[in-house]
């Protein structure tokens, strides 16, 4: 099942990790500049530890912060 147009969705993203500059717009969250994806990776592990979130990697490399 679906959720309802007017619920508020139950996960909050906290960060947002990118290797494009492209990407990197406003918002609520922190949003990085990764220079390589080992860089990415570890920044994305240690903000998720420091925080008790989740991670999830997207098809297009980025990767998400989430705390459900």
């Amino acid at each position: 099942m679906g959720r309802e147009a007017t619920e508020r969705p139950n996960y909050e993203i906290l960060a947002f990790v990118t290797l494009q500059k492209e990407r990197v717009l406003g918002g609520k969250q922190l949003t990085l500049l990764a220079l390589d994806e080992e860089e990415q990776k570890t920044i994305v592990q240690d903000i998720a530890k420091a925080m008790k979130a989740d991670v999830v990697k997207m098809k297009n490399g980025d990767y998400l912060v989430l705390r459900v």
